[in-house]
C-alpha cells in the first residue's frame, strides 16, 4: 500500500519544520527594499512548494494562471460518459460551479500551483484510490497553508471522485442530501475537470511533458502521473 496521510482533526499535518517556516513567512513584514513583485511571489511560495514535497507529490511547480486551459466541454464528458461520481459528491459535476466560475476566479488570482505524484503504472492501476486520495490531502494541505500565508482565496483542485475516496462505506453524500456538511472538509477537493481544467495541458505548462520525453520511452510507459491545482490567491 502507497503511504497516506490521514487527517485526525481539523489541524492541517505539516511537518513541523515546513510549519515553522510558513508561521515566519507569515510574521515577516514587507522589507522598505523588497524585491519586485514576480520575486517576492516566488519566495513567498518556496514553502507551499517545500510542503507539496513534504506530503507526497513527486515534483510541484509555479504557473502562471494565464497558461491554464479551460474547455467547457469537460463537466459534460463527466455525464456522457456514466462517470460513476457524476452527481454523488458537491465535488463533481453538476454540483460544482463549472467553467464559468473558474474563470471569474483567475481574474483576480495571477498564480497556481501544479502538483504531481509519478507512480509506477502496476500500483496506480491496482491501488488508484490511495493514489487519489494522497492527491487530495496534497493540495489541500497546500491550499490550507496558502491561507495561513495570507492568500485567503486560495483552491486546490484534484481529481477523482471524494465520495468514492473518502466516503465509500456511506450510500449519500450528505452534503448533496441536504442533510449535513461534507465529512471530509480538510482532505476533499473538487475535480480539476468539473471546472473544465484541461489536465494535459496543464502538465504541458508545468513542463512535465518536455521532462517526460527527455527520460525515453521505458520510463514514460512503465510510471503513471496524477496531478492537481491550487489557485494561490
Amino acid at each position: 500500500m502507497l503511504p497516506v496521510s490521514t487527517w485526525m482533526d481539523a489541524t492541517c499535518p505539516f511537518t513541523s519544520d515546513i510549519m515553522d517556516n510558513i508561521r515566519l513567512t507569515c510574521l515577516q513584514p514587507p522589507s522598505t527594499n523588497e524585491m519586485n513583485q514576480t520575486e517576492t511571489h516566488e519566495s513567498r511560495m518556496k514553502p507551499l512548494l517545500e510542503l507539496a514535497a513534504s506530503s507526497g507529490a513527486t515534483d510541484a511547480r509555479v504557473i502562471s494562471t494565464r497558461d491554464i486551459v479551460i474547455d467547457d466541454r469537460l463537466p459534460d464528458i463527466c455525464k456522457q460518459t456514466a462517470c460513476e461520481g457524476y452527481g454523488r459528491s458537491k465535488s463533481c459535476p453538476p454540483h460544482v460551479a463549472g467553467p464559468s466560475m473558474f474563470r471569474e476566479w483567475i481574474k483576480t488570482i495571477q498564480h497556481a500551483i501544479v502538483v504531481k505524484i509519478d507512480v509506477p503504472m502496476e500500483i496506480l492501476l491496482s491501488e488508484r484510490e490511495d493514489v487519489m486520495r494522497l492527491l487530495h490531502e496534497v493540495v489541500a494541505s497546500v491550499e490550507l497553508a496558502a491561507k495561513q500565508l495570507r492568500y485567503a482565496n486560495s483552491k486546490a483542485f484534484a481529481g477523482g471522485s471524494c465520495k468514492q475516496l473518502f466516503c465509500p462505506s456511506h450510500e449519500d453524500c450528505r452534503a448533496v442530501i441536504g442533510k449535513g456538511e461534507c465529512r471530509n472538509p480538510h482532505r476533499a477537493r473538487p475535480s480539476m475537470s468539473g471546472f473544465g481544467v484541461n489536465v494535459a495541458e496543464l502538465i504541458n505548462t508545468a513542463g512535465w511533458t518536455e521532462d517526460a520525453d527527455k527520460s525515453g520511452a521505458h520510463e514514460r510507459t512503465s510510471t503513471g502521473t496524477v496531478s492537481g491545482l491550487i489557485l494561490i490567491g
